[in-house]
């Protein structure tokens, strides 16, 4: 994963239902970060929460770009 902490603007998480449909519920936490790294560590931490909480894939944003996703935060089948 490349680190793009050079360019400017906040980081964030874009919350998504099964089929991409976009979360907006208020209750979902709205946090913003200052790296991409910073970001990624907070998702690492809180993913179960956003999964209880009926989110099922998210997108990492910088500014009003998606970086990469969606991404799944359902646990890998095996």
């Amino acid at each position: 994963m490349t680190e793009r902490t050079a360019q400017p603007g906040p980081w964030s998480w874009r919350y998504e239902a099964t089929g991409g449909a976009v979360l907006e519920d208020a209750s979902l936490p709205r946090a913003v970060f200052p790296s991409q790294a910073e970001a990624e560590a907070w998702v690492g931490e809180t993913w179960r929460e956003l999964l209880d909480a009926g989110v099922d894939a998210v997108s990492l944003l910088h500014g009003d770009d998606v970086v990469y996703g969606p991404m799944s935060l359902h646990p890998a089948e095996g």
